[in-house]
């Protein structure tokens, strides 16, 4: 499976599509997104508000004790709020008779996204200590950050600059416009990601999060089970058993997409890509080229090589078009915007 593009072709969108990547206000004109140049900061809350990340933490802690699957929600959920409108909670925004249809309710993210109860809870609890100081968006940010502490048994070990501020503006449209769906290819990937600033190996790397959480039949039924497929006959064999032939919004069954770690945050991902133990068309397309191919490779037997590399992707996914100054606010309630 994948693109079928030549690895040629590739390159040639992934230049043509980062050189025409000129994005919003705090992202370099040229270049990657950057906390600097946002205004963003690690420890931006420790005179305003010392306890924030400590109170997130422990209220994500908690969350993923009780429930690990929340954890993989939570590392989600950043990024389908980076990717849409930018890092500013505008994926929390619940529907109004002004605007019914925010993106929450979006098909990328209704009803798979989950975790806004975590970070409803890790609100109050900053609002407790703190009122009106602490973003949502910041939260978002330390709640993926802490996830991944968490279900990676502190592996992944990271600081997350700060000083986001929350959007106004939410359209179930525009995650639909900008998140990628998990058919796309290689190529489709690559200039998804290029449009945000993010180069290859970000999205190669991001995509490790994928070794941990669920899936829905549908976003794999039945175009990565149809016969031939290149995914491995066991784990094709199995996938039928758990999934109708044609699911539906009545009869749409979830699966882990790690079959071998399905609630640690580890390199197990790339392991599976080399084996065809991956459940997306996005996910086996990270072969279809020598470079992207070589990366697996390296993620899956390297110690600690995956690791280092997600933990600068997500500080540097979590910086992507933030809002700042009178383009945004600190929300008191991260459903809705303030009035």
């Amino acid at each position: 499976m994948g693109s079928g593009s030549k690895p040629a072709a590739v390159v040639v969108v992934t230049f043509a599509v980062l050189m025409a990547a000129v994005t919003t206000t705090c992202q370099a004109a040229y270049g990657p997104p950057n906390p600097a140049s946002c205004g963003l900061k690690v420890g931006y809350y420790y005179a305003k508000c010392p306890h924030a990340e400590e109170i997130v933490k422990n209220v994500v802690g908690a969350a993923i004790l009780h429930n690990p699957g929340v954890g993989a929600g939570l590392i989600r959920m950043l990024f389908h709020d980076c990717f849409v409108e930018g890092c500013d909670a505008s994926v929390l925004l619940d529907p109004t008779p002004a605007n019914p249809q925010p993106e929450k309710l979006s098909p990328p993210n209704m009803p798979s996204l989950r975790g806004y109860e975590v970070i409803d809870a890790a609100k109050a609890a900053v609002e407790a200590a703190c009122p009106g100081v602490v973003s949502c968006a910041d939260i978002v940010a330390f709640a993926a950050r802490d996830a991944s502490f968490f279900l990676s048994n502190s592996r992944v070990a990271f600081q997350m600059p700060a000083g986001r501020l929350d959007g106004r503006y939410s359209n179930a449209s525009r995650a639909l416009d900008f998140l990628p769906p998990p058919k796309f290819n290689l190529g489709q990937l690559v200039a998804n990601f290029a449009a945000k600033g993010l180069g290859v190996e970000d999205m190669v790397v991001l995509s490790g999060a994928h070794t941990v959480g669920d899936s829905h039949c549908s976003s794999f039924v039945p175009d990565r089970l149809a016969v031939p497929s290149d995914m491995e006959p066991p784990l094709a064999a199995m996938l039928r058993t758990q999934c109708p032939a044609k699911p539906s919004s009545g009869n749409d069954p979830t699966v882990v997409q790690d079959v071998v770690t399905p609630n640690k945050l580890d390199n197990q991902y790339y392991k599976n890509v080399l084996a065809h133990r991956v459940l997306f068309t996005s996910d086996a397309s990270l072969l279809a080229s020598p470079a992207t191919a070589k990366m697996v490779v390296d993620n899956a037997n390297i110690p600690g090589w995956w690791e280092d590399r997600f933990t600068k992707a997500m500080v540097k996914m979590a910086s992507i078009e933030v809002k700042t100054g009178g383009n945004g606010e600190i929300r008191r309630n991260c459903r809705a915007v303030n009035h």
